[in-house]
């Protein structure tokens, strides 16, 4: 049995722990936050033995294997660092950091200590993505030329909303672009050429941005993200020899495959709760082999797409 503690007790938080019952071998075991009135409603909630009020209380639960870092993206640093120097395995939210700076801190005090880390990027281990993947890799599109992905909502936000806060990490791009920065990353690799603009708004974080992506290769992807809309949340993978789109792409469980002279093939994969079942069923694989980093979201790429951030953010003049 793989005993998860929950450092958070927000929205995500709360799917998450929602999403353990259907990881088998896995039990919540304990809560911790800054406050103990919300991790004891929290640990109520969802059945939890055990609610600590405080980050280090709960990374030194010795009845607590491995712990999940739900809170907002400012705070990822401070908290899977208190983990880790704890000696705790962690799952951490993404974006894992504000930059790739600091993400390579805690990178290199996991390796130094011994104990996996991984950045909780649930986009990279669904299922669906994953098949998608395969089928590519199989050349059933041909080589891939254009990937597209975008993921805007509607606003607007107040000035105090944690999207709209620098001070926070607020803005479209680590909220939101991380999603289609990471699909062309999945399908592409790193790019070679990076072009980004964005709406900046009164606070200084980005409210409508574009980013493409060039290859040596010739292949483009092209992306947005941003707050003052509702987009499609569509991606959209073309190749010598079709295309595949996949609708809500960051956590999708179907995908439309066209080719020529064919009918569109639409597949759609069963799936019981929100989709985090599948960063804990990766985490308890990897402990149960005695691995450090997962090969699904190895460090080095958590690092990579830290990097593509940082260089579009430089961009476009956002500063945290």
């Amino acid at each position: 049995m793989t005993r998860w503690g929950i450092l958070a007790t927000g929205a995500i938080a709360a799917k998450f722990a929602a999403d353990l019952r259907f990881v088998p071998g896995a039990e919540l075991a304990a809560v911790g936050s800054r406050s103990i009135e919300s991790a004891k409603a929290f640990a109520d909630r969802f059945g939890a033995p055990r609610a600590h009020g405080s980050w280090e209380a709960l990374a030194a639960d010795d009845d607590v294997d491995v712990i999940y870092v739900a809170t907002p993206h400012a705070a990822h640093h401070a908290a899977a660092m208190t983990c880790l120097r704890a000696g705790k395995p962690v799952l951490c939210e993404k974006p894992v950091t504000l930059d790739r700076a600091s993400a390579a801190e805690l990178v290199d005090t996991a390796r130094d200590a011994g104990v996996f880390f991984m950045e909780a990027m649930w986009t990279r281990i669904n299922p669906t993505v994953r098949t998608v993947l395969d089928l590519i890799a199989a050349g059933e599109i041909g080589n891939v030329t254009t990937v597209s992905a975008d993921f805007g909502i509607y606003g607007p936000f107040l000035p105090d909303h944690r999207l709209r806060a620098r001070e926070l990490g607020g803005g479209a791009l680590l909220d939101l672009g991380v999603y289609p920065v990471t699909m062309a990353h999945l399908v592409l690799g790193a790019p070679d050429h990076v072009r980004a603009w964005a709406k900046i708004g009164p606070e200084g974080t980005d409210e409508n941005t574009g980013i493409l992506f060039g290859y040596d290769s010739g292949a483009v992807a092209s992306l947005t993200c941003g707050l003052l809309g509702s987009t499609g949340v569509q991606a959209t993978i073309t190749g010598t020899g079709g295309r595949i789109e996949l609708p809500d792409f960051f956590h999708t469980t179907s995908y439309t495959l066209h080719r020529p002279g064919a009918s569109p093939s639409v597949v759609t994969r069963a799936q019981e709760g929100h989709g985090y079942q599948f960063e804990a069923i990766e985490v308890q694989r990897c402990l149960d082999a005695g691995l450090l980093e997962s090969p699904l979201i190895p460090h080095d790429t958590t690092l990579e797409v830290m990097g593509l951030l940082d260089e579009i953010r430089a961009q476009i003049g956002v500063t945290y």
